[in-house]
C-alpha cells in the first residue's frame, strides 16, 4: 500500500501559476524601477509600506518577480555564444584563486584574473534547488523543487528554462552533466529546450535513476534519452561532448548556448588517480575530491584553449560557477565562512560567480560587491544575449547587467535588494527552517539570529538585539515572502504515462514521495532498502484512457537478474569504495502488489522471475502508483524499477 502521507498528489497544470508569476498582458516593469508593474492588493500593500518605511524600498525590488524592459544597450554584430559551467558541492574556497592553501586551480585562476567576479553571490544549499532557480529565475521555493529526491527535484512544467529561452532565441543548445529536476517526460532536460543532451540519470553518477552500476569511469550515459557507452571519467566525458557540440554549433554558424554541469566534485568520492595523487596525504576521501576539482580546471583550460583556437573566446560569455557551498573542502579551507553544503550560513550557499566576455567588454578582473543570486542569471542573459523575453513571466531576479558593466551612475542607485535562501530537504516545506534573509550587509538565519557580515564574515556574533529594525524589517519580507509561495505548496509534480515522447516510462525509487528518505542511490537498491517512511508512491498522469501493461521489477532492465536473487559487488575505481561494491542482498519475495488510485492488483511471483507484469485499464488523470513485493516472512519492500507503457 502506498505510504498516505499528508499533501496533496494533483499536477499544477500548464496553465496554472503559481501567484503574481505571471503578469496580465501588457504588464512591464523597467528593471531599475520594478514597482511600476505591481497590481492587486498584495502588491499595493508592499507598495505603501515601501513608500511609508524607507528601509522596506528593498521589499519593492524583490519581494514580487517582475518583468523587465531590458535597455537597448549595444550588443556586438553576432549574438555572443554562452558557456555555462556549473559544477557540484564546490564552494567558494575550492579554489585556489579564493585563497586556498592546497588545491591547485591554474586554470580557473586564469579566468578569475579576466572577469567580472560576483563575491556576494548566493545559491540554494543543495544541488536541485540551486539548478531550478539558475534555470527559471524563480525562488527554489516557488518551482516545486525543495529537495533532491521524493519527486521534490522535479522542476514544474509551467517553469521556462534557461534551455527553452536561448532555443526560442535561435540559439543551439545543449545540456552535458547533471540535470538533476527530473529523469522523466516532461521534466527531462531534452524536454525543456536543450537539443542536444549527454547526462547522467538523477542527482549523481550510480544513483538509482542513472544507468546500472555506473561509477565515475566508462559506464553509459542517456545521449538525448537514450543509454550510449562512453570511455573515461565522467568529467572528461562531459566536456568532451560539449566540445563536438561547440564545434558543430561553430561549423553551422548558428549561436549555441552549452550548459555543462559537472557531477563533481559530488561524492562518493572518485578522481583519476593523477588528479589526486598531490592530495594523498589528505586521506582517501579528501584527496579526491580536490582530485575531482583539479580535473575539472584541467578541463576548464583545455576548453579555453579550443575556443581560440576556433576563433570564439572573443564572443563568448564563458562562465564559471557552483551549485552550493563545499562538502568536504572545508577540512582544508573555507575562507572564512561559517557553514558548508546544506547549512543556512555563509558556507552553505555563497559561491563563486566568474563572467568573462571580451566582445561585451567584460575582460578585465574586478569585483562586483552587492549580494546577487541564482535567480538574476536567466534574465542577466536575456538581457545581455538580447532574447526575447518569456511572454508574461515575472522573475524573482533581474538584470545585473549594469553591474557586470561597472556603469557607475546606475550603481550608484542600486537598490538595498533582500534575497532568501533556505534549505528544506523535507515533504514539505517549514517556515524559516534553515533560512537565511540576505541584503548586502546583513544575513537574517532562521527568523531570529542576525549578522553583520561587513563586520563579522564568520557569523559569530548575533547582533539581532542591537538592531531591532534590521530585524523587523528582514522578518516582514520573509513573512510576506512565504505567504506569496505557501499556496503552491501542495502542487506536486506528476511523472506522465503513456505520453508519445516517453512510452515506456521508467520510473524509479529516487522519486518515491514518502516522508523520511528514498533508496537514492544503487547501494540502497542493492541492500534492499526498505521501511514506511522510505517507501512510498509515484505520483503520475496518466495521459489517455486505455490499456497499460505495468512491469514492477527489484533490478532495472539492464541487469539480467531474479526478483529474490543476490548480485556480486562491481568493479572497484579509483578512490573511495563506489555504490556498486555493495553486494546484492538476497531476499525472497513471493508475491508483488500494485495500486493505481483505487485499482488494485495482486499475483503470486513464479520462481526464477525477474518481473512481474499486470495489465490495467486505466483512466486519463493524476494519480498515485505503487507497487510492493511481499517477502516470505510477511515485510515488503518497495518495487523499486516499474516500466509503465500505454498499449
Amino acid at each position: 500500500m502506498p505510504n498516505e502521507s499528508p499533501g496533496h498528489a494533483g499536477r499544477l497544470p500548464q496553465n496554472l501559476t503559481s501567484p503574481t508569476r505571471r503578469l496580465p498582458a501588457g504588464s512591464v516593469c523597467h528593471r531599475d524601477d520594478p514597482g511600476t508593474a505591481w497590481s492587486g492588493p498584495f502588491q499595493v500593500t508592499l507598495l505603501l509600506r515601501a513608500i511609508a518605511v524607507r528601509p522596506i524600498v528593498a521589499v519593492a525590488v524583490l519581494i514580487l518577480p517582475a518583468v523587465m524592459i531590458f535597455r537597448a544597450a549595444p550588443l556586438p554584430a553576432a549574438q555572443p555564444n554562452v558557456i555555462l559551467i556549473i559544477t557540484d558541492d564546490q564552494g567558494y574556497g575550492d579554489l585556489s584563486c579564493h585563497g586556498n592553501p592546497i588545491l591547485k586551480t591554474p586554470h580557473i585562476d586564469a579566468l578569475y584574473r579576466e572577469s567580472v567576479r560576483l563575491v556576494d553571490y548566493h545559491v540554494a544549499p543543495t544541488c536541485s534547488p540551486s539548478r531550478a532557480a539558475l534555470q527559471s529565475g524563480h525562488w527554489t521555493d516557488r518551482t516545486g523543487v525543495w529537495h533532491t529526491i521524493m519527486g521534490r527535484s522535479l522542476l514544474r512544467e509551467n517553469e521556462t528554462t534557461l534551455g527553452q529561452v536561448f532555443a526560442d532565441g535561435g540559439y543551439a543548445t545543449g545540456m552535458f552533466g547533471k540535470w538533476h529536476l527530473g529523469d522523466n517526460y516532461p521534466y527531462r532536460p531534452e524536454d525543456r529546450g536543450y537539443q542536444e543532451v549527454m547526462r547522467h540519470g538523477g542527482g549523481g553518477v550510480g544513483q538509482t535513476p542513472d544507468y546500472w552500476d555506473n561509477a565515475y569511469f566508462d559506464g553509459a550515459y542517456f545521449h538525448n534519452s537514450k543509454p550510449e557507452k562512453v570511455a573515461g571519467f565522467c568529467t572528461d566525458v562531459w566536456f568532451d561532448y560539449a566540445t563536438r557540440f561547440i564545434k558543430q554549433q561553430h561549423a553551422a554558424q548558428k549561436p549555441f548556448f552549452a550548459y555543462i554541469c559537472t557531477n563533481a566534485p559530488h561524492g562518493p568520492m572518485h578522481s583519476p588517480p593523477e588528479a589526486s595523487e598531490p592530495y594523498a596525504e589528505l586521506g582517501t576521501n579528501v584527496a579526491n575530491f580536490l582530485g575531482m576539482i583539479a580535473n575539472i580546471d584541467k578541463n576548464v583550460g583545455r576548453l579555453r584553449e579550443f575556443l581560440q583556437t576556433q576563433g570564439l573566446a572573443e564572443n563568448t560569455i564563458f562562465i564559471f560557477t557552483t551549485d552550493n557551498g563545499t562538502s568536504s573542502g572545508d577540512k582544508v579551507f573555507n575562507a572564512g565562512m561559517r557553514g558548508k553544503k546544506g547549512s543556512e550560513y555563509e558556507g552553505g550557499h555563497r559561491v563563486p560567480f566568474f563572467v568573462h566576455w571580451p566582445a561585451g567588454g567584460l575582460k578585465r578582473g574586478r569585483d562586483v560587491r552587492p549580494v546577487t543570486a541564482h535567480v538574476d542569471v536567466l534574465p542577466t542573459l536575456i538581457d545581455l544575449c538580447g532574447l526575447p523575453a518569456p511572454k508574461g513571466i515575472a522573475f524573482d531576479g533581474r538584470s545585473i547587467r549594469p553591474l557586470l558593466e561597472g556603469d557607475e551612475a546606475v550603481v550608484a542607485k542600486w537598490p538595498d535588494r533582500i534575497l532568501v535562501t533556505d534549505s528544506q530537504r523535507v515533504k514539505d516545506p517549514i517556515k524559516w527552517r534553515k533560512s537565511s534573509v540576505m541584503t548586502t550587509r546583513w544575513r537574517l538565519i532562521n527568523g531570529k539570529a542576525l549578522y553583520d557580515i561587513d563586520a563579522d564574515p564568520g557569523q559569530s556574533r548575533d547582533v539581532a538585539a542591537a538592531h531591532p529594525d534590521v530585524t523587523k524589517r528582514l522578518q516582514d519580507f520573509y513573512e510576506a515572502w512565504w505567504s506569496e509561495l505557501e499556496p503552491t505548496f501542495d502542487q506536486d509534480c506528476a511523472i506522465y504515462l503513456g505520453h508519445p515522447a516517453e512510452n515506456p516510462t521508467r520510473l524509479t525509487c529516487h522519486d518515491w514521495i514518502t516522508t523520511g528518505s528514498t533508496p537514492w542511490n544503487q547501494a540502497s537498491v542493492r541492500a534492499a532498502m526498505g521501511g514506511k517512511a522510505n517507501t512510498g508512491f509515484w505520483n503520475v498522469n496518466v495521459v489517455a484512457d486505455g490499456d497499460y501493461e505495468i512491469r514492477l521489477r527489484r533490478w532495472p532492465e539492464e541487469v539480467a537478474a531474479e526478483l529474490s536473487s543476490p548480485l556480486p559487488p562491481g568493479d572497484d575505481v579509483p578512490g573511495v569504495a563506489p555504490y556498486r561494491a555493495r553486494p546484492g542482498k538476497p531476499v525472497d519475495i513471493v508475491r508483488a502488489t500494485i495500486q493505481l488510485g483505487d485499482q488494485r492488483a495482486a499475483q503470486d511471483v513464479a520462481p526464477k522471475a525477474d518481473e512481474v507484469r499486470f495489465r490495467l485499464r486505466l483512466k486519463a488523470g493524476v494519480s498515485r502508483l505503487s507497487g510492493r513485493f511481499v517477502l516470505a516472512d510477511g515485510s515488503s519492500i518497495g518495487s523499486y524499477y516499474a516500466y509503465v507503457k500505454r498499449l
